[in-house]
């Protein structure tokens, strides 16, 4: 594969990579390797799976990919996950990472996954990381974490050493390039700075973007008709379509529109397929799409009418969930065992 085209793999579909300059310099070498890391807290749902599916282009481009399952920074942050069940939802965020991974059409048996624990508990870990404590303001932790720890007036210690222990992670796993949403950035933007101040090559960090939810504005977890979940049925995924905001001819804070563009298209580009939105001949018949942006054309210019999207959408994002939400049928027991409260 020429370098071209792995660049294009990695870049496409984020919303920026830091920097892009290190990028060609990175994918000029052999085998650059990429890392994101998944605090195993709340069930994972569709916008997981928006950036989990980037893993496909990781690989396809020849990228060695490690997915770290971060136990104890689950537990560290102030929405923890308590200790007792971080067995149980650790195993369960690796069969649903598994699953997004084979569904976009790669093969989890070429990534490597990791749990926190298996590394963070080291001496020389721990060594580094109360130098890099003793060098590191409340501040600044706190300003690079503010879009990922929850923020309190009387913090609890854990959600402070919790960037320090993200930076020490892509030194320990050996990563080029640092991944994950771009609600990572301050922290990836402190570790950069901390890999500069101990005088090594900092990662480089490509990010994903953020989706609305299907509400409109941003996507709430405690919120179930925001976002449609891994093991939602064909019915469950259409009703929540049909009550989705999807105002005609409005592009922002429309989750429909997000998750064709950054989930439907991407999965069907890897297939071969193009996105079909059938219309009785009366409304002008069907419609078939091999790109995202002609789609979003016609919809801000009023052909694509909001209802036909959303049936369609329905459908592909059903299409797309399906093979994790069969593979969560056979092994039920994980999330029974990881949302007690939930699922007993």
């Amino acid at each position: 594969m020429d370098h071209a085209e792995r660049k294009r793999l990695v870049a496409r579909n984020t919303a920026e990579v830091v920097t892009d300059e290190e990028l060609d310099g990175l994918l000029a070498d052999d085998d650059p390797t990429v890392y994101i890391g998944y605090a195993p807290t709340g069930e994972m749902h569709i916008g997981h799976f928006t950036t989990i599916r980037k893993l496909a282009d990781f690989l396809r481009a020849d990228l060695d990919v490690t997915v770290l399952i971060a136990d104890l920074h689950a537990h560290l942050d102030d929405e923890k996950s308590p200790f007792d069940l971080l067995d149980a939802r650790s195993a369960y965020y690796r069969e649903a990472i598994e699953g997004m991974v084979e569904a976009a059409g790669a093969d989890p048996d070429d990534i490597e996954f990791v749990r926190g624990r298996e590394f963070e508990l080291d001496a020389d870990y721990s060594l580094d990381l109360l130098r890099m404590a003793a060098d590191t303001t409340i501040s600044r932790v706190q300003r690079a974490g503010s879009e990922v720890v929850r923020q309190a007036e009387n913090p609890n210690l854990g959600g402070l050493l919790y960037p320090l222990m993200q930076t020490l992670d892509v030194d320990a796993l050996d990563a080029d390039i640092a991944y994950g949403g771009i609600d990572q950035r301050g922290i990836y933007m402190l570790s950069r700075e901390l890999f500069d101040d101990r005088d090594e090559d900092p990662p480089v960090c490509v990010f994903a973007p953020l989706l609305s939810g299907l509400a409109g504005g941003k996507m709430s977890a405690s919120d179930e008709g925001s976002k449609v979940n891994l093991t939602d049925d064909s019915d469950t995924v259409a009703e929540k379509l049909q009550g989705a905001y999807c105002p005609q001819s409005e592009v922002e804070d429309n989750g429909v529109l997000e998750y064709v563009e950054y989930l439907v298209f991407p999965i069907l580009d890897q297939r071969g397929e193009v996105f079909r939105i059938e219309r009785p001949e009366e409304y002008g018949g069907d419609l078939v799409y091999e790109g995202y942006d002609d789609l979003e054309a016609d919809f801000v210019s009023g052909e694509l009418h909001p209802q036909d999207l959303k049936n369609a959408a329905a459908e592909s994002i059903s299409s797309a969930i399906d093979p994790i939400r069969q593979r969560f049928a056979d092994r039920s027991e994980l999330l029974a065992e990881a949302y007690p409260e939930k699922y007993d």
